[in-house]
This record gives C-alpha cells, structure tokens and sequence, in this order.
C-alpha cells in the first residue's frame, strides 16, 4: 500500500497501534488480552463519588449503555487510528450517524450530502430525519459550486463518503471542508469504504469521521458496529452548535466544549446520544471487532491486492459491459484516489452485457443478467454485507437501493445492470474462476450453450 504508516519519527505506525492502541494490560489482573467486561452497571465507592460521577465531575464509569471498559479499549484504539482526539462506539454504522444528527441538527435545519452515498443514508436522510423536520439537500458529489449554493444558515453539516457505495466515487475533501468552514459549519464524513487503513479523513479537512466497523474493520462478517470519531478541532462555540458548546440543558452547569475541550463533539454523542438512545456498542461486540482490528492492516493489503487483479480481469472481459474501480486510470476520480488513498481499496463495480433473450426493458438485459450473476457465483457469497474476508456480490438496484426512486437511484450512480463486488482474501485464482462461471450463467441465452 502506498501509505507512510508512521505519523512521525517517535509515533507507532498503523500496524503497531492496530494491536496495541487503548490497551496496555489490565492492572487488576494482569491479563494481556482487553478483557469482557460483561456488565450494566459499577459499584459508587460512595455517594459523593456517585454524585460527581452523574453530574460529569469526576471520570468513572456508570452504565454500559453510557460507557464500558471493554468498550473503550476499542474508542481509544480507533481514535489512534483515525487521528482523532476522542470516540464513541455504537450498535452500528447507521446508529453513529443517527448519534451525530442528534446532537449536530434539530427540526428547521438542513444537511448537505453528496448524492453518491449509501442507500441506506439516503434513505435516513430523506424518511428518517425528514420526520424529525431536518431537510436534506443532495449534491452531485463532484461539484464544489453545488456545496456552496445549498448551504445556508440553517446547514447543520456537509456530509461525504470518503469513497462513494456504490458508485466508488472519491471527493475532493480539501475543497468540500473549506467550503463548509467558509460557511462555518463542519464536514462529516463516512469513511467505511476506505477504513483508516487507507484513509483519515480529519488529516484532510474533516471534523467528524463516521463509520462501520461491520465492514473492514472488524473483517469476518460476524459483528455489527459503529463508531463516531470527533477531530477535535471545530469550533463549535463560534458557530451556534448549543448541544456541543454552552451550558447543556440535559446536566447542571456542564459545557462539553469547555469541560472536554479535546474532543467535545465525542463527549456529547456519549452524553446526550448513546445516553439517551440507547444505541451503545455492547462490550462482546466490542472485544469481538478488536479481534478483527488486530489484522486489518494485514487484511486490507491482500484486499487491495485482490481488487487490482479482479478489476484488470473485469477490463478485459468481452461480457462486461463496463467496470468501475479507483485504481483504473478510466475511473473518473482516479486522481483523488491516488491523492486521498493509501491505495485503491477492493471495492469494484461492474455490469455485464445480458443474454441476447433478455426481456428487461434496459438495452442490453442487464438488470437481469446482474441479478442472474449473483445467483451463479460459488465461491463469493449473494448476500447484503461487504468488506468481509471473503469475496461478496450484490445488485443494488434490486436491494440495497431499491427503495430509491430511477431517479434517486441515478443520482446515486446505480445504474440498473450495477454489480457491486466487494473482493476479498482468498486465492485470486479461485476468485477468477467463479466470476468467469458466473458471468457465462449470467449472460448465456436460456437453453442456449
């Protein structure tokens, strides 16, 4: 991977701190692995202590759903690794976005998010915060102008995906944070498709960093997570963020921005989201995703690998209509990749040509010859996940995001032949040799040879 893993001549690299980071054994005990703290709840050593501890005065745990021991091993590790200065783990992905809009915007204020997102943060953002009376206006991810007309004094934040589900478009951060700081609110970024193995996105501009640790964090497909990772660095303050900055109406006399100044935005996501919400990280799913984090740098190398090898296959086959990968000089945002990227990530689009007796409406039967494909592969696995070790395939126009209108839909950059690959650690040859069974299934005529 093209990435410098060390911050600095005294700090441990990426590598080092995905082992080491928030943890340097357990003083009561002496055990060497983060253990299990499997509990609600933590015995006061006395009412006073109990009383500082509820009122924010005094550092302390007081129930899980707020914070856990386990759990926190796994906030300091992802802060290390995000360059953050504080983090909060949650239930999921969509639960650390729902925790930042929370605490971030209130009915009668808007967000700005770029159109080549995830469904499912579509859908959040049009249904879910839309009932909450939160507008949300979508921009074409590459056009810096839009960014700039759609904010206003309302705009709560700007919100992009480091590399864009599923059309793998990769934004320019640098631009889109001073646009968003010219205007004094604070860019949010989801980084799931990269990790920080590939991408911080706070180095380039960002505020807040969002992501789930499901997918190539945690790497095996068996634990669903999140987390939210404040940079540290917005002035909330000078911008009228009252939940972040001010004296809070949920506790007597605390600011966050004052009484956590490192990383205030962290403190009230814990406070007031996961507090109230109630949509923590539960400390079994916490020690199960350090397991995975132990090997991601390891894991993202043979991803990237991986990808490279099946996206040149993908090129050069005569049944793929078309093929959509970072690391492809074609790729529209192919340099913002090799500026932002450590490398290309093994996420891959693609679309196949479609059996010549496809009744589908589109040209050339691709919708059909999609789903057909993730019904024909072998190896690789039909299911609504990605970044797991092994390689998996979806057709979102028929999942993922078919709840989203043809034009949504479009706007996103699904396209209705649109296979979305996300490739994973085993033998690139036996990766090659199911995709090529599964194209000729997908794309030979019914009875035909």
């Amino acid at each position: 991977m093209r990435n410098d893993e060390s911050d600095g001549p005294s700090s441990p690299g990426l590598a080092t701190r995905s082992v080491h980071a928030g943890y340097d054994g357990d003083p009561a005990t002496g055990a060497a692995a983060v253990p299990i703290h499997q509990t609600t709840s933590y015995t006061f050593d006395d009412a006073d202590t109990a009383a500082d501890l509820y009122a924010l005065e005094r550092e302390g745990h007081i129930y899980s759903r707020i914070s856990n021991p386990t759990v926190e091993v796994l906030e300091e590790r992802l802060a290390s690794l995000e360059g953050a200065s504080g983090a909060v783990a949650s239930a999921s992905g969509m639960a650390a976005l729902d925790s930042i809009v929370l605490v971030l915007a209130e009915s009668g204020d808007n967000v700005v998010c770029s159109t080549d997102t995830y469904g499912g943060t579509t859908a959040y953002f049009a249904k879910t915060a839309a009932r909450r009376g939160i507008d949300t206006r979508f921009v074409p991810t590459l056009e810096a102008d839009a960014y700039t007309e759609d904010i206003d004094e309302d705009t709560a934040f700007v919100h992009v995906e480091t590399v864009g589900n599923p059309s793998l478009v990769t934004p320019d951060f640098e631009t889109i944070a001073d646009i968003a700081h010219e205007n004094g609110v604070p860019l949010v970024v989801d980084n799931t498709f990269a990790s920080p193995a590939l991408c911080r996105p706070l180095e380039h501009g960002a505020d807040v960093v969002w992501e789930s640790t499901t997918k190539w964090i945690h790497g095996s497909g068996t634990t669903v997570g999140g987390v939210v990772a404040d940079g540290g660095s917005f002035d909330w303050g000078a911008h009228g963020y009252d939940e972040v900055a001010g004296p809070n109406d949920a506790y007597h006399d605390v600011d966050f921005s004052r009484d956590f100044a490192d990383a205030p935005l962290a403190a009230a996501v814990r406070y007031r989201s996961t507090r109230s919400l109630g949509n923590q990280q539960s400390p079994v799913d916490a020690w199960e995703t350090l397991q995975g984090l132990e090997t991601l740098p390891l894991r993202i190398e043979k991803h990237c690998e991986n990808a490279a090898i099946v996206a040149d296959y993908l090129a050069d086959h005569d049944d793929v209509a078309w093929v959509t990968y970072p690391g492809l000089e074609s790729h529209p945002t192919h340099d913002n990749a090799a500026t932002y990227l450590a490398d290309y990530g093994s996420m891959i689009a693609f679309g196949l040509e479609g059996a010549a007796d496809s009744d589908s409406d589109d040209a050339h039967g691709g919708y059909e010859a999609g789903k057909r494909f993730c019904e024909s592969v072998q190896v690789a696995q039909f299911l609504a996940n990605i970044g797991d070790a092994k390689t998996l395939v979806i057709h979102p126009a028929s999942t993922t995001h078919g709840q989203l209108t043809p034009e949504e839909q479009a706007d996103a950059g699904v396209t209705p032949d649109l296979v979305r690959l996300s490739v994973g650690i085993e033998d690139p040859e036996d990766v090659l040799a199911d995709l090529e069974q599964a194209i000729e299934s997908a794309t030979t005529p019914a009875g035909g040879e």
